[in-house]
């Protein structure tokens, strides 16, 4: 049955419309001087109106409507409800902050005919996947999201690497389509109902339930950053501009999210109760994997890109609980855990927007990513180092920030898991509650060193002490982000409360209201068990910073006291004296990379009397390209060489050949039906 098209579906599809239209527009005015305002205030001006539309459909009631376009019998079917109208709030959010930001760095482009077409075609992109209510509508935007944010990866052409970023960005994306295209075959079975619709009224069973889930980890997790799959990000979003890299990080990955979700929850009917298992583990793996990677990096956007993995490993985490609580009749525990994914998905788009607008001011302002000739920005870039900060802190998960909040309630459902009665879930679920641990630790470490070697010490090059703060755009994109990590924070319970019709729709069951808590705190599951007041936490820590400084000011002696700073033992004052990224990592780096990710350390000392500098090197290798990907290459690279011959065939080899294929498809088709 369609239902009636609410007012909000048909803004989100004006929306649509609207940004493509801004996509010609950009592609008419790139090379003149209105063609950067055009195209991002254009941008930030449809992505607001959509968004406040969406956050006002999340409690609205569904609404559907089938366009005359795509299979001639099918239709564009369109759909909105809560939780389509969950994830396009998070996309028309980052949409909007990163028009924004774009106003003020879009002025730095030397080629902003490369950008300015794709850049709202992305956005649209991104709308119309939680929009779609067919697989051909799905997997037709799902393709033109990835083609957008390939072009825009590869903009910069010229640039070392950016082709091969491109290329490894569009092998992995075009793999994830054809795993979910399976997925979607599956889905639709022998019935060929691609509807959503048709899909849930005729639910896969069996091993097709299971395949259903391994199609769409494959599919998602490719475009999410899931381990293994994850081998684009760090390539992609240093090739980008950095307001292209925060929606790809903050929000495009979180579109990949919205398809598995959709799949395994709504679409692939109700789960087994080892479903739980595999993604739970893999998002824990991404967890570790994620952050000691990045703890290895010395580029900021590699830094950043290699969280998102973390985060999004996170994420899957609080979704695989879910899936399990689910199948084993858990429904408030099932709530609690889809709620904290769900909270982790909004949070981690604005964290990493956040990060990713510092690192390009960071770009802007000095010429470079490398941590280790950046320094001293505190003092030339205030407004950036202190949105900088809160960036950090929050997804350090430090309280009273968001990033804490959501954590905090993964965690709290991984206490729940000694409920679950089957002991595969009993095992892995603590397991991954630790790999979480070390990981929330090792990202404190990553986030500490990166904003310390960034914006502290002193400067360690000459562009870095010239540097100054970026435009007001950039500032106001930033600060508007800094803003909305503080209050989702203070007021955890409000997002929490705005999520539950999505988690109602999926679960079955919500959470409790947690407006009617006393002293705005949240309470996941029952007080006798674990309260959070993040508004509490923050006038405590308030509160005893200022009385420390009062009673420092009030009692100390007010005698001036001079004498020369600690030098670690080095007398010179050359700011190279300094610890480096490399430096502050390697504790870590030995403990942990030396096994996974081989790292090794070669110092060449000179001979005494040599005038040649001591040197270090530092490698890594990323075991998904050593163990996985090499290989992969070389046995298509095999097969392919072998398939040449068919080339040089008769026309009666030819003949059998294609009899033979349509042979076997005939069998594959009867065995099918």
């Amino acid at each position: 049955m369609t239902l009636a098209p609410t007012f909000q579906l048909l803004v989100a599809l004006a929306a649509v419309a609207a940004l493509l239209l801004l996509a010609l527009a950009g592609a008419a005015l790139a090379r003149g001087p209105y063609g950067r305002p055009v195209v991002y205030g254009g941008a930030l001006v449809v992505t607001l109106l959509a968004a406040v539309s969406a956050l006002t459909a999340i409690p609205a009631p569904t609404g559907g409507l089938v366009l005359p376009l795509g299979i001639p019998w099918i239709g564009a079917n369109l759909r909105l409800d809560a939780l389509s109208a969950v994830f396009l709030f998070v996309v028309n959010l980052g949409g909007a902050a990163a028009s924004l930001y774009g106003l003020g760095y879009g002025r730095h482009d030397h080629a902003p005919e490369r950008v300015l077409p794709f850049f709202p075609a992305f956005l649209a992109g991104m709308s119309l996947v939680p929009l779609a209510a067919d697989a051909y509508t799905f997997l037709l935007a799902w393709e033109f999201m990835s083609l957008a944010s390939w072009a825009l990866v590869v903009s910069h052409d010229k640039e070392a690497g950016n082709v091969q970023a491109g290329l490894v960005y569009i092998l992995m994306a075009s793999f994830g389509t054809l795993a979910l295209m399976l997925a979607f075959g599956l889905l639709a079975g022998g019935g060929g109902g691609f509807t959503f619709e048709a899909m849930r009224a005729a639910p896969p069973t069996g091993w097709a339930g299971a395949v259903v889930l391994a199609l769409a980890m494959l599919g998602a997790g490719s475009k999410a950053g899931l381990v293994p799959l994850h081998v684009w990000l760090p390539l992609a979003h240093p090739a980008a501009p950095s307001h292209v890299s925060a929606l790809m990080s903050g929000v495009m990955t979180k579109v990949a999210v919205y398809g598995f979700i959709r799949i395994v929850f709504d679409l692939a009917g109700p789960p087994d109760w080892w479903w739980g298992i595999p993604v739970i583990v893999a998002g824990a793996i991404a967890g570790v994997v994620g952050v000691l990677q990045a703890l290895l990096q010395s580029d900021t956007k590699r830094v950043l890109a290699f969280s998102t993995i973390e985060n999004i490993g996170l994420i899957f985490v609080g979704l695989g609980l879910a899936l399990a609580f689910k199948a084993s009749g858990f429904g408030g525990a099932a709530a609690l855990a889809f709620t904290a994914a769900l909270f982790h998905v909004f949070n981690h788009a604005a964290m990493k927007s956040l990060l990713f607008f510092g690192a390009g001011a960071v770009l802007t302002a000095t010429g470079s990513r490398v941590m280790d000739r950046l320094g001293g920005l505190i003092h030339r870039m205030p407004v950036t180092s202190v949105a900088m900060l809160i960036g950090a802190a929050a997804i350090s998960a430090l309280p009273p920030l968001n990033g804490f909040a959501s954590e905090w309630l993964v965690f709290q459902a991984i206490l729940l898991s000694p409920e679950l009665p089957a002991w595969g879930l009993k095992l892995s679920v603590p397991a991954a509650g630790a790999l979480l641990a070390l990981a929330a630790a090792l990202a404190a470490a990553c986030f500490v060193r990166l904003y310390g070697i960034v914006f502290l010490g002193r400067a360690r090059s000459e562009q870095a002490a010239n540097a100054h703060e970026v435009d007001v755009f950039s500032r106001a994109a930033m600060l508007a982000l800094a803003g909305i990590c503080v209050a989702a924070g203070l007021f955890p319970g409000l997002v929490i409360d705005a999520l539950q019709p999505a988690v109602t729709a999926l679960v079955g069951v919500r959470m409790p209201a947690q407006s009617e808590v006393a002293w705005l705190s949240i309470v996941p599951v029952a007080e006798s068990r674990s309260s959070y007041n993040g508004l509490l936490v923050f006038l405590f820590i308030a509160s005893s910073a200022l009385l420390t400084a009062f009673i420092i000011h009030r009692l100390a002696t007010g005698a001036v006291r001079r004498a020369p700073p600690w030098d670690c033992g080095f007398p010179n004052a050359d700011p190279v004296t300094q610890y480096s990224a490399g430096s502050f990592a390697q504790p870590i780096r030995r403990v942990f990379a030396r096994t996974l990710f081989a790292a090794r350390e070669r110092v060449e000392m000179p001979p005494p009397g040599s005038l040649a500098p001591a040197r270090i090197e530092i490698t890594a290798r990323d075991p998904a390209w050593a163990f996985l990907f090499l290989p992969l290459a070389g046995l298509v690279e095999r097969i392919a060489t072998r398939a040449n011959r068919l080339q040089y065939l008769t026309i009666r080899q030819y003949l059998a050949l294609v009899f033979g294929a349509l042979v076997l498809l005939l069998l594959v088709l009867a065995l099918w039906t």
